[in-house]
């Protein structure tokens, strides 16, 4: 495993004003990500701040070590109106680093202190440590988790996501967050045409998050953005050389696929989410329907 440097600094913010998405601030402890993931959207907002978005990218994390502090003095303003907050929207809060630093769960501590509403996206399993802090949260307000599960595929996971925990051991984390009582569930993404969209693949991921309990699911298609599309059709290159000519025409003028490539993924996960609630197998409350967002893009603080 390659060596990863962990930079302890101070923040002066902890929330970072988020416009045009379903939440209004978003919180992440860390800035960078050990997980590595080839597709991260975060890599476009790192080129354009000069900082590496390529391979070095997540080889040295910045630790926010006040950050949880910051948090603590921001929600208590007056003119504060408990919005909700992503938590990890720019860094998945349960990376490595917060074995060591906690701070992400010092920030949910913050969080339910302040009866605010929260809700973490994360690929990680460790995520279950802090399950007593998200049950008592969601006694206050609305706590969600999303569990981040593009694939079941374990090559497909391997190559595309080097750092992270096995999905299968994520949606055992979310059966234990469900059987808490918190609205936890699966987004589907970012899904890569031709090698992750098959329907047995997502087929698969549906099932398992019905067998699991997961309370909502949604499914986005990859995006390549300047900084992100350049490392993946690298690493694209490398493990699915037979693919690159098709990656190269479909992201040629626009880093989002139109319609009429996502549409059909869509509609299909639909289908499977219909189908699988007719098994009796996990919770019986059905998947609640979700808004289908973009990857997210957000301020990274």
């Amino acid at each position: 495993m390659e060596r990863v440097e962990y930079r302890e600094e101070p923040c002066k913010v902890a929330l970072n004003r988020v416009k045009g998405m379903p939440f209004a601030w978003s919180l992440n402890p860390y800035m960078g990500c050990a997980h590595r993931c080839t597709f991260c959207y975060v890599r476009a907002f790192e080129l354009r701040a000069d900082r590496p978005s390529g391979d070095a990218y997540g080889r040295s994390i910045r630790v926010k070590v006040n950050v949880a502090e910051v948090l603590r003095a921001e929600l208590g303003r007056r003119g504060w109106r408990r919005e909700t907050v992503s938590v990890g929207a720019a860094t998945d809060p349960y990376q490595p680093a917060e074995g060591r630093y906690r701070l992400t769960r010092a920030c949910l501590e913050a969080l339910r202190d302040a009866c605010n509403p929260f809700h973490v996206i994360t690929r990680s399993p460790m995520i279950v440590r802090d399950v007593d802090v998200l049950a008592e949260a969601a006694v206050r307000a609305k706590v969600g988790v999303s569990f981040s599960i593009p694939t079941l595929d374990d090559d497909v996971w391997r190559k595309s996501e080097p750092g992270t925990p096995p999905p299968r051991r994520r949606f055992q984390a979310l059966r234990t967050l469900v059987d808490a009582g918190i609205d936890a569930g699966v987004a589907v993404a970012p899904v890569l045409p031709g090698i992750s969209d098959r329907p047995e693949q997502l087929r698969a991921v549906v099932e398992a998050a019905r067998e699991a309990g997961a309370r909502h699911l949604w499914t986005g298609l990859l995006h390549l953005n300047p900084g992100t599309r350049e490392h993946f059709l690298a690493e694209l290159a490398r493990d699915w050389p037979d693919h690159v000519a098709d990656y190269e025409r479909l992201y040629r003028t626009h880093a989002y696929l139109p319609a009429a490539e996502t549409r059909p993924v869509q509609l299909l996960v639909a289908r499977l989410r219909a189908e699988a609630d007719t098994v009796p197998v996990g919770r019986p409350e059905p998947l609640r329907p979700d808004p289908e967002p973009e990857q997210l893009a957000l301020s990274l603080g």
